[in-house]
């Protein structure tokens, strides 16, 4: 893959890995929460996971609506364009999530005070990123994915009140609980 300037002057190369980590941050956190809510309400494994990528969904593109929001674009027409940009990457990076996870002696029935689940998420999460990078990159490429929302990261805030969430701050929060559930459970396996 060759890297080309886009209309922002970045490269498509930074502006996928960009826009995928966006991605997996939202999926991320709807995974974590679908596995605590699945894992506190007793449900199997099945229904578990389905919660936890109907989750992923609703976090990843409500993390994306947010800066076309804040640019002044109403909820209906901001929806639409993030389920035309993200849904794709989300799809990719749940299929493959789910699979390294499934794939993992006991992760599926490590609960979230096991260092296996935390380990096993990680390791799902980096590969479902390789997964999707490739993809974001395909679809920014053809002026398609988040080059669909590109001309509204960024602008003016007509909103000022909803938030404006940097990749980078994203990426260290998750980061930091997934690091953090790990510790814990670490710590509980150690009896701490």
């Amino acid at each position: 893959m060759h890297e080309h300037q886009t209309h922002g002057g970045g490269s498509t190369r930074s502006m996928a890995i960009s826009a995928t980590l966006h991605c997996l941050t939202g999926c991320a956190i709807g995974e974590i929460l679908g596995l605590m809510i699945g894992t506190a309400a007793g449900l199997g494994n099945v229904a578990t996971i389905a919660v936890a990528i109907a989750l992923a969904f609703v976090f990843g593109y409500s993390l994306s609506t947010l800066p076309l929001l804040r640019a002044g674009l109403g909820v209906g027409a901001a929806l639409s364009v993030v389920l035309a940009a993200d849904t794709l990457s989300i799809a990719v990076m749940e299929l493959v999530d789910n699979a390294v996870m499934a794939v993992v002696p006991g992760a599926m029935e490590a609960g979230l005070v096991n260092p296996v689940f935390w380990s096993s998420m990680m390791l799902a999460l980096g590969v479902a990123f390789l997964a999707a990078w490739p993809v974001n990159a395909w679809l920014l490429g053809r002026g398609k994915g988040h080059a669909l929302t590109h001309g509204f990261q960024g602008a003016e805030a007509v909103r000022p009140w909803v938030p404006a969430l940097s990749t980078a701050t994203l990426t260290a929060a998750i980061i930091a609980f997934m690091l953090g559930g790990l510790v814990v459970s670490v710590g509980e396996r150690l009896g701490a």
